[in-house]
């Protein structure tokens, strides 16, 4: 296990509040459902890269009413769970490093639910020769955030979020910072019937995979 934190930065899965471009193909309601899948996958990850006790989550939202909102509590029992706070993505984010508090911290999403113990081990691991370690998604942004100090962050708040260039723009940050950046793997964002199809493909034993078989099975 890491002695890194994990560092879950998500929303709770309500109907019309996550997913909403797969919704509009989908359903909103099917669309959370597939949110709450790919983040409870998420949350099991961390656990096992870490034990529940060096992970946190930075929630927007409330567990209780949300899709699988039961099931979703129990993966984070022992977990430490942060409100999210900060008026945009970018600023929730820097304060979400923040509230881990000192040391090296590994920070996912809640879009790829292919992601593994190994995958944040290594993206860990990397930052005991680099500053930051930075993982890109297939869109352009990136997956991963592993950084050795969370105050590292605050060039977060200066980069533009969920565009076809954010992995480079966070990447010319923390370079301009003075931080040196590692890469890790490649993986695929879930924001299209497309990209949900890809990755349930690959996962076939994933919470992702069996809520994606139940959605296209209807």
């Amino acid at each position: 296990m890491s002695t890194a934190r994990m560092l879950v930065v998500a929303k709770a899965p309500v109907a019309g509040r996550v997913k909403t471009r797969l919704g509009a193909v989908i359903g909103m309601a099917a669309a959370a459902e597939v949110a709450a899948s790919s983040l409870l996958d998420s949350l099991l990850a961390c656990t096992a890269a870490a034990g529940a006790g060096r992970c946190h989550l930075s929630l927007d939202g409330e567990l209780a009413g949300a899709v699988r909102g039961a099931e979703l509590a129990d993966a984070v029992r022992g977990w430490t769970v942060h409100v999210q706070r900060g008026d945009g993505f970018a600023e929730r984010l820097v304060n979400a490093h923040h509230d881990v508090g000192a040391g090296p911290v590994v920070q996912i999403g809640m879009d790829t639910p292919q992601v593994t113990a190994g995958m944040l081990l290594e993206a860990a691991s990397g930052t005991d020769g680099h500053d930051a370690v930075l993982g890109p998604a297939e869109d352009g942004g990136w997956w991963v955030l592993a950084l050795r100090d969370p105050r590292a962050a605050g060039v977060l708040a200066r980069v533009p979020m969920s565009t076809p260039t954010t992995y480079d723009d966070t990447r010319a940050a923390l370079l301009g910072a003075g931080a040196s950046v590692g890469t890790t793997a490649m993986l695929r964002d879930v924001d299209t019937v497309a990209d949900a199809h890809h990755v349930a493909a690959t996962v076939p034993d994933s919470h992702f995979s069996r809520a994606w078989s139940a959605v296209t099975a209807r």
